[in-house]
């Protein structure tokens, strides 16, 4: 089978939790605030971040109040490799109150953030967590990309906009990546484990004259698929993937520089997974071989940020584009099919989703010694986007094709002042236009109907927050902030009487929270409690009778809180612990969805009430041994629990909860370590969704990879 590209569009132009936080954030002892509130500068990782006369650590997970002032889960880049966190969906599985649907991959995924985000994804740019790698957006969707040379990857909590970038209605996911420096350094990563896991990484960078520097990095991976095809014995497939960055920074020296970036990914078979509950131990699929051997996705970014330096502040340009094709396979196989219909046939359906994104961001900021931090811009987003269907198993007699354009027009505002040495109010407006217009063709039977629709929308946003040093050793905060994920159309219609749009979500969300650290950077506590209350909020309708998927709207609301906590006693050992309870439920009923009923009071899909995440990594120098002089012995070990979940929206299925646990044993001398890696230890298989179809009385869904040990060497320089 030939992969059939779309066609070409990149040449056309709860009280209750309140109340607790508030008793929990008057726990303190002599502390100070990690992460001072409205500082414009961010806190950088740093591999030598350590109390004097311990071995030098890695930062581990860190959670605060961040420089824009969200509350914020931070992964450092030192982290991530560490713990082989190989995609952002893996960190995002790690974190705690955050919860993913996919169903393993490269185009279908759902992310929530304390309960918050659109029940599936039901259009090609829905922004409810946007995205944004190096200050340019990118769509969600896209969160199987690899994270090759990252710096530090932030999850941002609550409703996003005011600062930069797109909007949000439950948080963002705001990734950097490691920029040029004047100094001549890099890396390089050679990995191999069990099923074919096999990566090959490398970076270098430094200056390429007086006022340019660049970087370059890339990485190779590939592994063999761990649900077997029954049909021949075989993986089901062997997914690869293969990226590069480049960097390129002019540096005038007079607070004038322009980053250039160049950026690709391909990732090849990572099929969809529909499996049969319940999938066992050895989980295998009946499908025709090589399926899937034209699944796969390319991305390509491009963007260029300009900064300039002027008495009253900094300006700030971004530019950036986006291109993106995916070709997916859903399939239903012999074992679904058999239990469903009585006989083994296989059924499949593919899908073949483009994107082209120019985005532009303009922005100035406050200068570095400003009594208040302030940033004002405005932001603009077109997209032309086609999701279509033009094969299945009968041949491409019924395609249907859709296409989308979207314009997005956004100004914003945003300051912090100090009312007082301790007390600081951040007050912040965001003014969005979003238009989109939706045209489709369905054929059947060699004859063809039209869908032609648009839809506009304006919302107001914004946020306010006050900030209070009640000491010199704990911060509070209280904030109150609004966002907006805009509606659009169905990407999954299959006939006209599809085509009504979906209204736009709004969220309003209350929060409280505190910060400390204390002084010698031993001990840090920081904690948060929220109410979100979402109106028309998205969801997506299925019948698993006639696979018609249909959008429609539903209020939520959710409330929880969040304790994290890091502790370094020294003697080269470190503590970190992160727990979040999160009650999400629907508050508005819709009725006439296909697979049945959705009613008031039902959980919201695929959240988790409780979540955890402890991390603890070690240092020691070793006695001389073999040809190795000063060696290290390096050790990380991360645990993380994702409770019971409810897999629809009728509630008519929940998914186990599970426990994940990673090890990490290393030797290091001088710039060199040889590790190895014990990744799901526990060999806990579990749901990355799962679905329940009344109409045969059968469950299925997909799985994460069991318990598998890779060995690895790492040589900086």
């Amino acid at each position: 089978m030939r992969r059939q590209h779309p066609r070409d569009l990149f040449n056309r132009t709860s009280l209750r939790s309140l109340t607790l936080a508030a008793a929990m954030s008057l726990v303190g002892a002599p502390m100070v605030h990690a992460q001072q509130s409205g500082s414009t500068e961010r806190a950088k990782p740093d591999r030598a971040q350590a109390a004097e006369g311990d071995i030098r650590l890695d930062p581990v997970m860190i959670e605060g109040v961040g420089a824009d002032q969200y509350t914020a889960t931070v992964f450092t880049g030192a982290e991530i490799e560490d713990l082989g966190l190989d995609n952002i969906e893996q960190v995002l599985r790690m974190t705690p109150g955050v919860n993913v649907n996919s169903s393993g991959g490269t185009n279908l995924s759902t992310i929530y953030i304390r309960g918050v985000g659109s029940m599936y994804p039901m259009n090609l740019s829905d922004s409810a967590v946007p995205m944004i790698i190096d200050g340019a957006p990118v769509n969600a969707r896209h969160m199987s990309l690899g994270t090759l040379d990252v710096d530090r990857m932030e999850i941002l909590k609550g409703p996003q906009g005011t600062t930069s970038g797109p909007s949000g209605i439950a948080g963002a996911i705001d990734i950097t990546t490691r920029r040029p420096t004047r100094t001549l350094e890099g890396y390089g990563r050679v990995e191999y484990g069990q099923q074919g896991q096999a990566l090959l990484e490398a970076a270098v960078g430094g200056p390429l004259t007086d006022a340019l520097s660049g970087r370059l990095a890339v990485r190779y991976s590939r592994s063999d698929h761990w649900v077997t095809n029954a049909a021949d014995g075989e993986p089901l497939a062997n997914p690869s993937d293969l990226a590069f960055r480049g960097h390129l920074l002019w540096d005038a020296g007079t607070g004038t520089s322009a980053l250039v970036t160049v950026e690709h990914e391909a990732v090849d078979q990572w099929p969809n997974l529909i499996v049969l509950m319940p999938y066992g131990r050895n989980p295998s699929v009946n499908l025709t071989p090589g399926l899937y051997d034209d699944v796969g996705k390319t991305f390509d970014r491009y963007a260029l940020q300009i900064n300039h330096d002027l008495d009253l502040g900094r300006i700030t340009s971004i530019s950036s584009y986006v291109r993106a094709s995916n070709t997916d396979i859903a399939a239903y196989d012999r074992t679904i099919m058999r239990a469903q219909y009585g006989y083994p046939s296989e059924y499949w359906v593919q899908d073949q989703a483009a994107e082209g994104v120019f985005t532009q961001d303009l922005r100035i900021s406050s200068p570095a010694a400003a009594a208040a931090a302030w940033v004002a811009g405005a932001f603009f987003q077109h997209s032309d986007a086609s999701y279509d269907t033009p094969l299945n198993t009968y041949g491409a007699a019924n395609p249907k094709f859709r296409d989308f354009t979207t314009d997005t027009y956004a100004l914003y505002a945003d300051v912090t002042y100090p009312l007082t040495s301790a007390l600081k109010l951040t007050l912040g407006v965001r003014q969005n236009w979003n238009t989109t217009s939706y045209d489709a063709s369905f054929w059947t039977g060699g004859l063809a109907s039209f869908d032609s629709r648009a839809l506009s929308e304006a919302a107001t946003t914004g946020r306010v927050m006050l900030s209070y040093a009640i000491t010199p050793a704990i911060e509070l905060h209280a904030k109150y902030a609004r966002g907006f994920a805009p509606g659009g159309f169905n990407i999954y219609s299959t006939q006209v009487a599809d085509g009504e749009p979906f209204k736009g979500a709004v969220n309003d969300m209350i929060e409280i929270g505190f910060s400390s650290e204390t002084e010698d950077k031993r001990f840090a506590l920081t904690g948060a409690a929220y109410v979100n209350w979402v109106c028309d909020n998205h969801l997506l309708s299925y019948d698993s009778q006639t696979y018609v998927v249909s959008a429609v709207n539903a209020d939520t609301r959710s409330q929880g809180f969040e304790l994290n906590g890091r502790w370094r006693p020294g003697n080269g050992f470190e503590l970190s612990v992160g727990v979040s309870y999160v009650d999400a439920t629907i508050t508005s009923s819709v009725f006439g969805v296909g697979d049945g009923n959705i009613l008031a009071g039902n959980a919201v899909p695929d959240v988790a009430p409780w979540s955890l995440l402890a991390m603890a990594s070690y240092e020691t120098q070793l006695p001389a041994f073999l040809w190795l002089s000063r060696p290290i012995l390096k050790g990380l070990a991360s645990y993380s629990f994702v409770g019971a979940r409810p897999a629809n929206p009728q509630n008519s299925l929940d998914l186990a909860g599970y426990h994940k646990l990673d090890m990490r044993l290393g030797i290091a001398q001088d710039q060199t370590e040889a590790y190895v890696r014990a990744d799901n230890l526990l060999d806990d298989m579990y749901d990355l969704y799962g679905y329940y179809a009344p109409a045969f009385g059968i469950s299925y869904g997909g799985m994460a990879r069991g318990r598998t040990f890779v060995a690895g060497v790492t040589h900086r320089f």
